[in-house]
């Protein structure tokens, strides 16, 4: 069996990448066991990514071509991390390094003169770099922030505020052409959200929608405005997009209707209020082949602190593997890359990123979550398969799936201050494992190997 271990010892990042021969000593084991069950089989996983923000272009733009290669390659190389999805804000959002809109003028009705020119002055040199290293059209959810300040009730991008009633079906129609206008740019839009935090007044751009808001909008707006531009059927439609805490909550408001039970594809969420892993489990469960999808997550400056390098990436792992085991089928981290200081943002909202440039000393920092989100991204294939996992204690936390080839990885991280040891069992094979204090460990069995 193949594996990659990854930790930190006295603050420097260590990874081993070795075999572990299987025992074949036939002892009896009932003890130290975490076991995969290849039969018992779940969720399709769609893929992993991150987003392609304001911030990250622009950060993107002040790089050497080496640096710009570098992070490139590692993020989108199917050899590296192997990214297949993306997702990008309609309009501006917290990062990015000012608020803007493709159609700001409240007497312009008929939307004639939107403009995208602001958004994509960042975006585009990214997009392109990215889709040249993948050698493929990377896959995107598109989330709107705020409808342009016009359209709102308290007149302003900032602040909550609601999409004013008379506006609603314009806001629909403005969605549909920034949509229609990513896909003749050549993106391949898949997922479409609502409303990124749909009960969040921030101080950057935000929106405000109850659950029975979001209904309405979607069943009287959004969907007649998808048909007429014959996008009902390209996009999975997400709702909620916030945290864990209300996704069952806003999930029985909105599709306790039949037709928007049928029109939703799937549920957004994010990790800001807690695991959660249980809500999300029983939104599966309550309306089973709806997707849930991991749409935002990172280390804040204002809740973590600077310095948070190893507590940050074990919560990257804990995050994946309680949502892989919940049924969540896409992971999309936050933002790529981001300047020394976590932005550009313009509230100074600042965050980490897996990647990072100093650009007073023209450095590019690999930080050690980019090393833990790849124990998944680089292992968990597109088209993979959750496989069910038992384990004996709650110090090592565990997922694993089946890969398309035929090959199942098992990922597991040791939650603890201490080293521990079980067996890693597949089928009716076993293997020793040991994993230091912190540490993430990924064992890949070939198809001969069960």
């Amino acid at each position: 069996m193949k594996a990659v271990l990854t930790g930190m010892r006295e603050g420097i990042k260590t990874q081993e990448r070795f075999i572990i021969r299987e025992d074949r000593s036939k002892q009896n084991r009932e003890m130290n066991l975490i076991t995969v069950f290849p039969k018992m089989r779940y969720q399709t996983i769609q893929g992993f990514g991150g987003a392609l923000t304001d911030a990250a272009g622009y950060v993107y733009s002040l790089m050497s071509e080496a640096d710009r290669a570098e992070m490139i390659r590692t993020y989108f190389d199917p050899k590296e991390m192997n990214y297949t999805w993306g997702r990008t804000s309609i309009d501006s959002c917290d990062f990015s390094s000012e608020m803007y809109a493709a159609d700001n003028d409240p007497e312009d009705p008929e939307l004639s003169k939107m403009d995208y020119t602001r958004a994509e002055k960042n975006l585009l040199p990214l997009l392109r770099d990215v889709e040249k290293a993948a050698g493929q059209p990377l896959k995107f959810m598109l989330t709107p922030w705020t409808p342009p300040a016009w359209m709102k009730t308290n007149q302003s991008r900032t602040g909550g505020g609601f999409l004013r009633e008379e506006c609603a079906p314009l806001w629909a129609e403005y969605i549909c052409r920034y949509t229609e206008h990513c896909l003749a740019r050549g993106m391949d839009v898949r997922l479409l959200s609502v409303q990124n935090e749909p009960q969040a007044v921030q101080t950057w751009d935000s929106c405000i929608y109850s659950g029975e808001q979001e209904a309405q909008f979607i069943r009287f707006h959004l969907l007649p405005a998808l048909k007429r531009h014959g996008l009902d059927e390209r996009l999975g439609l997400l709702i909620w997009d916030h945290n864990k805490e209300k996704v069952l909550e806003r999930a029985c408001t909105v599709m306790r209707d039949g037709d928007l039970k049928r029109a939703v594809a799937g549920i957004a969420f994010h990790w800001y209020s807690g695991d959660h892993f249980e809500n999300l489990r029983m939104a599966g469960e309550l309306f089973p082949g709806k997707r849930l999808v991991f749409s935002e997550g990172c280390v804040e400056h204002s809740v973590w602190g600077t310095g948070a390098e190893l507590t940050g990436a074990i919560h990257y792992a804990h995050e994946y593997i309680g949502d892989l085991n919940a049924g969540a089928d896409t992971f999309l981290d936050w933002n790529l890359l981001l300047d020394e200081k976590g932005g550009p943002n313009h509230v100074k909202n600042y965050c980490d990123a897996p990647m990072m440039y100093d650009t007073v000393h023209h450095q590019l920092k690999k930080n050690l979550s980019l090393d833990y989100i790849g124990h998944f991204s680089r292992y968990i294939r597109p088209g993979a398969v959750r496989l069910g996992v038992s384990r004996y204690t709650a110090d090592i936390e565990a997922a694993a799936a089946l890969n398309p080839d035929g090959g199942i990885a098992a990922v597991a991280l040791n939650v603890t201050d201490r080293e521990v040891r079980f067996w890693l069992q597949v089928g009716e094979k076993y293997w020793p494992v040991t994993l230091p204090a912190g540490a993430v460990i990924t064992c890949v069995t070939e198809d001969t190997d069960r």
